[in-house]
């Protein structure tokens, strides 16, 4: 029988999904292994060789446990709530659930085809309603919630309201807006019911507020920081602007040091660590007040807070920076600077915080024509407006420090501001400083003699002691925008009643389904995409949704017309993996309490402060409320690396349409444009029939090629349809199968690291899987031949360090060399023409995880009824071994001339007699009679003379 790995994988693949091969078993007595990969968002254009990286890792481990007695869970979902779909249905007029359903059943078609041991009967979708039912409960929860500085965790809304009615909020130590007033249970008591709740939402865990958001006017949408690039959106290109909008926002900030903490108790990359920790930004320093100075324009002061870590260089200030979005800057600009000013914030809405935190070059600002008195001295100090401060970070405001900070000192020469030199009473330790242009600037702040710490404690005690500052712990994190104006997402449970305060659903009328729309764009009053719904209001009588005309504000209302943001379904949905039929529960106290949490987590980095910041912000309120046993839900993590593509460059002429092959191109004369790669050839040469059919705009153009052939350049760079550089697995598994596409990824380097894909090498993978169907197959026709004799010593050997090889490697990620050890193996038994049973039958358990579908088949012609997938995971034994001789080299005065094979156990004597007894010595010295023999036992034979 010839290696036909087509009709092998389909007939195995049909027969796991009849079989239910891989369905985790529940209840079971056995233990607990689950293995997640990120689930993908479904697009239109499927996978490419690059997406599976991780999903062969995963199944790969999967595999190996399940072999080593663990109940396995390996789910599979979709992320299926999202722009793309959107942004064509806006196109085509298709309902983004219908593009959706023909993306996931493309992605389930080239999973199915790539082996994975994926339990399908666990299969989740962010967009089914059946799913985003429990995405909108735990929203619910969390509006139902506040966060007790005192206990460090979430609690029931219901007890800081039974605080409140027996003693205001004095006493309370809440995470709160920064506004909150106090407030006694007189008072309490006495505010209406919607004074009450205005109250309440400074406290819930999430709550409406007016934000800074980044608004994309083409889509109508919200874009998170990592959606916007170069000011634009990542999706089409479009302009974005910074604008301030009412939002949900989900308090995060009550959880920034516990997300910091908890990342000492994960076993997560430590570059993924570094992010969240850099992105959650602690640091340690004061909160400083400085009071407006009252003017003709102005009679009121205000009070402009800001954050410093150096409170220890406040003698240093001699102006402020607030961000252009700060809410004071309306309000202290006096009327000659309100033009200037309005200029600079409108240009500045038109940049993204990402920009403006990455551009250290430019300095723009504005006056504001306001002073504030400097808190310890009592001199005014001009206050300037810069986007170099951000809204979103601190305080939005900033004490400027010239001789102390380099962006300080850029803007204040720019603007020709004064910067102080070294003052009286203030000296600088040696090596803290520089001059520039004459002007002492310290590298590290203003550091008195009493040194850093002792003088940032005066610093502070001074502030307390006039009421103008206080010791402080900052974070760089800020809450999160939990509101997206778009169609296809889960909508929020909520509705707004006659005082225009958000009201929860009930729960048993979860969940709240999307309506249908004509219209995915925004309203053309500005509205949402929901807001086109003619049937979108709550009637709190009858419970159920019903038309807009007959909102009333009594007992009809309107409900939300926002959705939520992609990362929301993404937030749990490893939780609802372990109990997805569940309709009472988002998973059952049983279900949760076996599977606990995530043993192995797969996944790219570029999610480490989005999904999996949020996530494990999420998992750990789900946990303060007893709704799941652990606050972190993956104790494993594993950053795939990135296979990269060849993408093929041609040159063009500047400013006119010839193209130029790759050996006659002048780089600085010419622009490289990318053309598809499957119309190159493996020489580089360029099919430029098919280029022209590819893209007529190619017609016309005139082609200067090289010795009759027009070659391309190549680069190696990320994989990605608008690169043109993208191989199709599906080409793959039809032209050398799926076994060798699963072990040629993990072939190309450790799972970690980006590499390049190359399609030429994978015939060494198709030729090693080939060579091992032939050590089970004898003779032109490959008969089935294994036979029940006794091994030789040497293919035992082979067997054993295999095995052990492979297994540390597995348990240690390291695909790519374990690979390597298959292919010395089928070298080794090749070549000693093993045809043992009792070497060859634990091989096929050995590579089952790696080339499943071979594997099946090898363990069904060995006469076994069952899958091999639960076989018993071989294991080494360490006899096999024990090294018993040692190929010795054989040196004539000092050159290595053969090897010889001797048993460890001879004597100098022995060794010396049986390499000058054999043939290739005496050939070496010719007759000739040596006149020393140097003999290093278990190292070297040296023969001189």
């Amino acid at each position: 029988m010839q290696y036909n790995f087509k009709e092998i994988e389909s007939r195995w693949q049909q027969y796991w999904a009849d079989n239910q091969t891989f369905q985790a078993e529940f209840p079971s007595d056995n233990p607990k292994f689950y293995a997640l990969t990120m689930f993908p968002y479904p697009s239109g254009a499927g996978l490419h060789v690059g997406h599976p990286l991780g999903y062969i890792a995963c199944d790969i481990y999967s595999r190996f446990k399940r072999h080593q007695g663990y109940n396995v869970l390996q789910p599979m979902g979709y992320d299926s709530f999202g722009l793309p779909a959107e942004q064509y249905a806006i196109q085509t007029g298709q309902h983004p659930a219908i593009t959706t359903e023909a993306n996931i059943a493309r992605y389930r078609e080239q999973l199915d085809a790539l082996g994975f041991s994926y339990d399908w009967s666990r299969e989740v979708r962010t967009s089914n309603p059946g799913y985003y039912r429990w995405t909108q409960w735990v929203f619910m929860q969390l509006f139902d919630s506040w966060y007790d500085r005192e206990t460090d965790k979430a609690r029931p809304i219901r007890e800081l309201v039974d605080r409140f009615e027996s003693g205001g909020n004095a006493a309370v130590d809440a995470v709160c807006d920064a506004d909150t007033p106090e407030f006694s249970a007189s008072d309490w008591q006495g505010f209406d019911r919607a004074d009450q709740q205005r109250m309440l939402l400074k406290y819930r865990l999430t709550y409406l507020a007016e934000a800074e958001v980044n608004w994309c006017p083409e889509l109508g949408t919200v874009l998170a920081n990592d959606e916007v690039v170069n000011g634009v959106s990542e999706r089409g290109g479009f302009p974005v602007v910074r604008k301030k909008m009412t939002q949900w926002m989900m308090r995060i900030t009550a959880y920034a040091q516990r997300l910091l903490d908890g990342l000492d108790e994960i076993d997560w990359p430590q570059p993924l660590k570094d992010a969240q920790t850099n992105w959650i930004g602690r640091s340690v320093g004061a909160s400083v007040i400085f009071k407006t100075v009252p003017n003709a324009h102005q009679a009121e002061s205000f009070d402009i807070e800001v954050f410093t870590t150096r409170p220890d260089t406040i003698f240093g200030v001699s102006f402020m920076t607030l961000a252009p979005e700060h809410e004071l800057v309306g309000r202290i600009t006096t009327p000659e600077q309100q033009e200037e000013v309005q200029a600079y914030i409108e240009a500045t809405s038109r940049r993204s915080e990402r920009d403006r935190m990455a551009d250290v070059k430019t300095v723009s600002g504005a006056f504001t024509g306001a002073y504030a008195a400097h808190p310890l001295t009592g001199e005014p100090v001009p206050v300037w407006i810069g986007d170099y401060v951000l809204a979103g970070y601190g305080t939005g405001a900033v004490m400027s420090v010239p001789c102390g900070d380099q962006r300080d000192y850029d803007f204040a020469k720019h603007f020709e501001l004064p910067i102080p030199n070294i003052f009286e009473g203030v000296s600088l330790e040696e090596g803290a400083y520089e001059e520039k242009d004459g002007v002492v600037i310290a590298q590290s702040g203003f550091i008195s003699g009493l040194g850093r710490e002792a003088a940032t404690r005066k610093v502070v005690d001074a502030l307390e002691e006039k009421g103008l500052g206080r010791g402080t712990i900052n974070y760089r994190l800020r809450d999160a925008v939990f509101s997206r104006q778009r169609y296809w997402g889960e909508p929020f449970p909520v509705y707004y009643d006659a005082d225009g305060l958000p009201r929860l659903l009930p729960e048993h009328c979860l969940p709240l389904e999307l309506p249908e729309v004509e219209k995915y764009l925004p309203t053309e009053t500005g509205e949402p995409p929901l807001g086109n719904a003619t049937r979108w209001a709550w009637d709190t009588e009858k419970e159920a949704v019903v038309e807009n005309s007959r909102i009333d504000r009594k007992t009809v209302f309107p409900l939300e017309l926002n959705t939520m943001p992609g990362w929301a379904g993404s937030s749990q949905y490893f939780n609802r993996y372990m109990d997805p039929g569940n309709d009472q529960a988002l998973v059952s106290e049983e279900a949760i309490g076996y599977w606990e949490d995530v043993d192995l987590y797969i996944g790219g980095s570029e999610h480490a402060t989005g999904h999996l910041l949020y996530s494990r912000f999420w998992q750990k309120f789900m946990f303060d409320r007893g709704w799941v046993p652990k606050d972190e839900y993956a104790q494993k993590l594993i950053n795939q690396g990135m296979i990269l593509g060849t993408s093929a460059l041609m040159y063009r002429k500047s400013g006119t349409q010839t193209y130029l092959s790759k050996g006659l191109a002048d780089r600085e004369a010419t622009d490289a444009i990318r053309v598809d790669v499957g119309l190159v050839n493996a020489s580089d040469a360029l099919d430029l029939a098919g280029l022209k059919e590819w893209q007529p705009q190619y017609e016309d153009a005139e082609f200067v090629g090289e010795d009759g052939e027009f070659y391309v350049d190549r680069e190696v760079e990320k994989m990605s349809k608008s690169k043109y550089n993208v191989v199709n697995p599906d080409e793959i598994c039809e032209e050398y199968g799926a076994d060798a596409l699963r072990m040629y990824e993990m072939f190309l380097g450790p799972l970690e690291q980006s590499k390049p894909w190359n399609t030429a090498g994978l015939s060494g993978v198709y030729g090693f899987l080939k060579k091992f169907w032939r050590l089970f197959h004898q003779g032109p026709d490959r008969t089935f031949e294994v036979l029940d004799d006794t091994p030789s010593a040497a293919d035992l050997k082979t067997l054993h360090k295999t095995i052990k090889k492979v297994t540390e490697d597995i348990e240690a990620f390291s695909f790519n060399t374990s690979v390597s050890t298959f292919m010395i193996c089928a070298n080794e038994l090749t070549a000693s023409n093993c045809r043992s049973r009792a070497v060859l039958e634990p091989l096929v358990v050995l590579i089952e995880p790696y080339a499943p579908h071979m594997a099946e088949e090898l363990w069904h012609q060995l006469g076994h009824s069952e899958s091999v997938a639960r076989e018993p995971y071989p294991v080494y034994d360490e006899k096999y071994l024990i090294e018993s001789s040692k190929e010795y080299p054989i040196s004539f005065n000092g050159k290595m001339r053969f090897t010889l094979e001797l048993p460890l156990d001879m004597s100098k004597e022995e060794i010396e007699k049986t390499v000058l007894a054999n043939e290739k010595t005496r050939q070496q010295l010719a007759g000739r009679t040596p006149k020393k023999v140097i003999v290093v036992p278990g190292k070297i034979v040296n023969i001189v003379g």
